[in-house]
């Protein structure tokens, strides 16, 4: 007989301690899962962590040109943001009004037949365009027929273009018609042109400016021509005139259909790609990147004389110089744009090239310039020509969903008017004196950290309405004369939230331009106003001038005294 075999009983005391094992196991998992989720990013290695799955690595490693080294972990996404990325707060309340009152006189009743007046801009495109705009304005205060203006041909951008290659100078004429008699050509007496009395005007010259120097000049001649017209009127005048010069820029002055239909073709482009897009106009500095880049300046320098000898520190320290493109995209991210957000660069040739454009490019890979959305065959027509191919960014620019500048040059300067003008598309300045220290301390903080003080500095730095004081900075710039607003605004403004954002981001923006007002002494004033009063002494001759503010060559010199560009200048457009 076979006795059944016993199990022993340790493998069932086993079997039933199974459950229970993997149960504590899989409780002391989740506890850790949960402790690592819930656990701040260590910061001992200096990479700025983010709460986002996924990061991209990101550094310059110091090198020549590099503000130091920058080891970032970047969110790829942009993160959340208290307000709509692609368009303005309140932007709905305000719009563009530039009709002249019945005050104004038609034309005809205010112009002496015998008055003309020629001017001569100087400069890139932009430079030429506040040129233009207040050209018109000064033949009103003038009672002077205006001849239409004749472009910069002489200058660094050595470009033939003359005003009906790249404006539509019929349109020009016909718009202004009730304003301002214009002709294209000057008068001629017996088939032979007038010879004109040629002077220059001070910066910021006033209408009593106007009538107590030029007038006089028309009793010699019937004819009077301005030279290196550029800022050349007045920064505030009567309410008129200011809206005179707003139908001059924003209305009057249109490029030609060629341009345009490029111009166009280039934001259909763009719009193919994506539903929204930044346009992004940088511009260089000295960023005290080294050996190398100090002797690169110190040869430009040797040609133009009038640059000035910089101290990257103090520059940077004052908020008066660019970010580097690296800063602008790491302050764009952390304004909540991310990696997916199409970016169209409008800048000619940055300084540094590729190496300075790579960390930009990291953070934004979807980024375009005219050059990689255009054929060559179809930029042809325009290579040869600055103003032309400027022209062809201007468009692109005005036409984005946000447009960023890292400067206030000329270009930035006529772009953010005319955007405050067309409804306040968002257009982001960034408030460099800040960032700059942000910037220097970026290794000893959080991205969350990094990211709540970029949002707070940049605070009346976006393009909101309201953000600059009526009658601060340049009329091109800030057009408030220009800009009305609708009945319902009030209402807006009362909303306990909205007042609050509002009050918040106007003060911030006024503090921060009152702090540096104070701050600068005298020689840093004389590097940031463009708008210098100049003593000069004009002969009958109409010989030029020497040791101006800007140094740009115009259109009329005597042969030998033509003067060379700033390179702060020369950037500008």
């Amino acid at each position: 007989m076979v006795l059944p075999r016993r199990r022993p009983y340790g493998n069932n005391s086993l079997r039933r301690l199974v459950p229970v094992i993997a149960l504590v196991c899989g409780g002391i998992l989740v506890f850790l899962a949960l402790v690592s989720f819930l656990m701040p990013p260590p910061v001992d290695t200096g990479h700025l962590r983010s709460r986002h799955n996924h990061v991209v690595p990101f550094g310059t490693g110091g090198g020549e040109g590099s503000n130091g080294a920058l080891k970032l972990g970047v969110p790829i996404g942009g993160g959340r943001s208290d307000h709509d990325l692609w368009s303005s707060r309140f932007s709905k309340f305000y719009h563009g009004c530039s009709n002249a009152s019945q005050n104004f006189g038609k034309a005809e009743d205010i112009t002496v037949p015998s008055r003309f007046l020629m001017i001569a801009t100087s400069g890139g495109l932009n430079q030429q365009r506040t040129g233009i705009t207040d050209a018109v304005v000064a033949a009103r205060i003038l009672n002077a027929t205006l001849v239409v203006p004749k472009l910069d041909q002489k200058s660094f951008w050595k470009d033939s273009s003359d005003f009906s290659d790249i404006f539509d100078v019929d349109w020009f004429i016909k718009y202004l018609a009730k304003d301002i008699k214009i002709i294209k050509q000057p008068p001629e007496k017996k088939g032979k042109s007038w010879t004109p009395y040629t002077m220059r005007v001070p910066r910021k010259c006033s209408e009593r400016c106007y009538e107590s120097r030029v007038r006089p000049a028309f009793s010699k001649r019937h004819i009077v021509r301005l030279t290196k017209f550029d800022y050349r009127l007045a920064n505030r005048l009567g309410t008129d005139l200011q809206k005179l010069r707003c139908r001059v820029n924003y209305h009057a002055l249109r490029f030609t259909d060629p341009i345009l239909d490029m111009g166009r073709e280039l934001v259909r482009r763009m719009r193919i790609r994506s539903k929204h897009y930044i346009a992004l106009h940088l511009r260089g500095c000295y960023y005290g990147g080294g050996e190398k880049e100090r002797k690169e300046l110190g040869a430009i320098r040797k040609r133009w004389k009038t640059l000035h000898t910089s101290n990257p520190d103090r520059e940077r320290r004052h908020g008066k110089c660019p970010l580097t493109p690296e800063e602008v995209g790491l302050m764009l991210r952390a304004l909540g744009y991310g990696s997916d957000v199409h970016i169209y660069v409008a800048s000619g040739e940055v300084y540094g090239g590729e190496e300075t454009l790579a960390p930009l490019k990291a953070l934004f890979p979807n980024f375009y310039s005219k050059d990689t959305i255009a054929m060559k065959e179809e930029l042809e027509p325009y290579t040869a020509f600055s103003s032309r191919m400027a022209a062809l960014d201007f468009i692109v620019c005005d036409e984005s969903d946000v447009f960023v500048t890292n400067n206030n040059g000329n270009m930035a300067k006529i772009l953010a008017g005319q955007r405050r003008y067309s409804g306040h598309k968002p257009t982001i300045r960034p408030n460099a004196k800040k960032l700059y220290r942000l910037f220097l301390n970026k290794g000893n903080t959080s991205w969350e950290a990094f990211t709540s003080k970029v949002r707070t500095y940049q605070r009346g730095f976006m393009g909101e309405p309201n953000e600059v004081r009526p009658g601060r900075g340049e009329f091109h710039e800030n057009p408030s004369s220009c800009i009305c607003e609708e009945p319902g605004a009030a209402k807006a403004k009362r909303d306990p939230g909205s007042q609050k954002s509002g009050r918040e981001d106007s003060d911030a923006a006024r503090k921060d331009v009152d702090e540096d007002d104070q701050n600068m002494d005298d020689d840093e004033l004389e590097w940031m106003d463009p708008d210098d009063d100049e003593e000069e002494d004009d002969d009958q001759t109409g010989a030029q001038e020497t040791g101006l503010a800007n140094g740009l060559g115009s259109d009329y010199s005597v042969p030998g005294t033509e003067e060379q560009p700033e390179l702060e200048e020369m950037l500008s457009d």
